[in-house]
């Protein structure tokens, strides 16, 4: 059963070392995660699960000391996923080396930890069947759901500027503050596609996940940094 769930947004560049010299232009929002997660531990899980976006080669399940790399953004800096020494067969896609990241920052020594590595164009019927299956692996589980909005914010985002990305946005982080499982469930997936969303699905796992409870949720953080949409967010 869920009995506590954290939404963060995945930007490698919430890593200081790869943000360099902008690092402290997300400092409020790797605050918000930490506190986030801090949430996650309160709730004493049996087992957490980080839920993130990922390419084909990384899709499906990494079991706790799983490794991820930052390489790929020219930093030299490795993180594990929970603190067990065994190793996946496979490296953690970026969205869960955040994830990873930020629960060594936040000195996470609570339950096991695994991850789940999500397709973005994923139907919803089969995010909310994913979510359910890990809302039933034991009595108490935490989601700990990577993801950012719309990357359409700004002439100078990823995906240029987009009209309908704010009006996009408002409607997930109203969703993500009031743990408002239909409203995820309705997210658009066409829309959210061309805007570049890549929290829709890990969002809509984490409905499937919450389905038939009555979570009460908090945003702690919402912006849009670089032209992008970064939520914080908790579920108890």
């Amino acid at each position: 059963m869920l009995v506590a769930a954290a939404v963060c947004p995945c930007p490698p560049l919430l890593v200081p070392e790869v943000a360099a010299g902008a690092a402290t232009e997300l400092d409020a929002a790797r605050a918000a995660c930490l506190d986030a997660v801090g949430v996650l531990a309160a709730a004493r899980p049996d087992l957490l699960i980080a839920v993130g976006p990922a390419g084909a080669a990384h899709r499906g399940t990494h079991p706790e000391g799983t490794t991820g790399s930052f390489s790929g953004f020219g930093v030299d800096l490795r993180v594990r996923l929970g603190t067990s020494d065994a190793r996946g067969g496979r490296e953690l896609p970026p969205s869960l080396a955040v994830a990873a990241w930020l629960l060594e920052r936040a000195e996470w020594a609570g339950s096991p930890v695994e991850g789940l590595g999500v397709g973005e164009p994923l139907e919803p019927e089969r995010c909310l069947a994913a979510g359910q299956e890990l809302a039933a692996r034991t009595e108490r589980v935490a989601l700990l759901v990577m993801g950012d909005g719309s990357a359409c914010r700004t002439l100078k985002a990823p995906g240029y500027l987009d009209e309908r990305a704010a009006g996009f946005d408002a409607a997930a982080a109203r969703a993500l503050g009031a743990a408002d499982v239909a409203a995820l469930k309705a997210l658009d997936v066409r829309l959210a596609y061309e805007l570049q969303a890549a929290g829709r699905a890990p969002w809509q796992v984490l409905a499937g996940a919450a389905e038939g409870m009555e979570p009460g949720g908090q945003l702690l953080y919402a912006d849009a940094p670089y032209g992008v949409g970064y939520y914080v967010a908790t579920w108890t």
